[in-house]
């Protein structure tokens, strides 16, 4: 992910995008984003997945107001539906999404 404009594009292009805001240096993050990909490939294959670092995208973390990590954003329809931040588990979160994805995509 290169900027905010490409960021734009990405979510105004696809029904469903998941950005993954994290940094290299947090280990606990790398774990989760793993699990969450498997999550969204397995249950929810029509969400776009986005990684963005928050230490190499300083700009784009503060127009999302990203203050903590790992923050996990979805949009659905190009409009922001929820926000996941620090601690969350799996199931939590394919809870937040099994609504508004299955509205979407049934």
């Amino acid at each position: 992910m290169q900027n905010e404009d490409n960021l734009e594009i990405i979510i105004i292009s696809n029904k469903a995008t998941a950005i993954y805001f994290s940094t290299e240096y947090c280990n606990v993050c790398k774990v989760l984003k793993q699990k969450v990909i498997e999550l969204l490939e397995n249950d929810f294959p029509n969400i776009k997945f986005v990684y963005v670092d928050i230490e190499k995208q300083k700009e784009v973390t503060g127009q999302y107001s990203i203050f903590a990590v790992p923050t996990l954003v979805f949009f659905f329809n190009g409009k922001e539906s929820f926000r996941k931040t620090r601690n969350f588990s799996l199931s939590e979160l394919y809870q937040s999404i099994i609504r508004p994805y299955s509205l979407m995509f049934s």
